[in-house]
């Protein structure tokens, strides 16, 4: 049996840029996620709420060593979250920093997940042609705004626009304020950087998270060829910098529920916070009326 390679993938389309290794990929990327129908006992049917979406519409993320990660929205814990929120009956609009299209690690895609496809196709218009994140700030920031919901993928991209965005800054600030839930996995608690302020406390200090481990980002990912070289900064170590609580060691697919703020540790945690983010979502529509 040939021995599959560690080595990063050259990305064609650009210059030095690479995809995950084959052996990497064998080990991390399986047919099917563990998806078993929905976990909610009852649809949200008001019609009044629905959920933002703010996804990454970059795809080359650069490393240490100058080489760019060919990378972008990981499949699993973008369209998992966002099946279990569909399902609940929230609608999901999807939003880029740019107006760009959301940006898919489709290397990563579960090939015989049939469920994770239909959500996908069904997406597929709003993915490819998503809002400008700074033409829907105004009925974000409204008094009657429709979303009772913030949902930021992870995969790699989160590092590139999210964490500097001044409209993401924005966003987060609403749902904080106004009692709505912030929803974020594995690399996308990236983006929860942009509430970062110089000269003032951080608004999610105190704040338990769940995020991908550093460790497997200094380590495995390069030893095996997941990356093409180090990130020029953690996002583990740059949260607890800011003062958040890191709950997690390893990648068990574990989440937490911290007040408004609901997260999960890797692509193992996807179909886990889908769950709790519709039961969640759920109470707080009937909170809201």
């Amino acid at each position: 049996m040939t021995e599959l390679s560690k080595k990063p993938v050259p990305d064609r389309a650009e210059y030095n840029a690479f995809f995950p290794s084959e052996f990497s990929l064998n080990a991390y990327v399986a047919p099917k996620t563990d998806f078993n129908g929905v976990q909610f006992s009852q649809a949200y049917t008001g019609g009044k709420y629905k959920v933002l979406m703010i996804a990454a519409d970059e795809r080359y993320l650069p490393m240490q060593n100058g080489t760019r990660f060919s990378t972008g929205n990981h499949p699993v814990e973008t369209l998992l979250p966002m099946l279990h929120l569909h399902e609940a009956g929230f609608e999901i609009d999807v939003a880029t920093v740019s107006g760009n299209p959301a940006k898919f690690e489709m290397w990563a895609m579960p090939k015989d997940d049939e469920a994770v496809a239909g959500i996908f196709q069904t997406y597929l218009p709003k993915l490819q042609q998503p809002l400008k994140l700074a033409d829907v700030l105004a009925q974000v920031l409204a008094p009657d705004s429709p979303y009772i919901g913030v949902f930021i993928p992870g995969g790699h991209g989160a590092f590139n626009a999210l964490p500097h965005s001044a409209e993401v800054k924005r966003v987060l600030e609403w749902a904080l304020q106004n009692n709505r839930h912030i929803i974020t996995l594995c690399h996308g608690p990236a983006a929860l950087v942009a509430l970062a302020e110089a000269g003032k406390d951080f608004a999610l200090a105190g704040y338990q998270v769940c995020v991908f481990p550093d460790a497997l980002d200094e380590g495995a990912n390069i030893e095996i060829g997941y990356m093409p070289g180090r990130l020029r900064w953690l996002v583990a170590q740059k949260l607890k910098e800011l003062g958040m609580e890191v709950v997690n060691e390893g990648m068990s697919g574990q989440v937490c529920q911290d007040r408004q703020l609901l997260t999960g540790d890797s692509p193992l945690a996807a179909n886990a916070l889908g769950i709790l983010a519709a039961d969640v979502l759920l109470a707080r529509a009937a909170e809201l009326g």
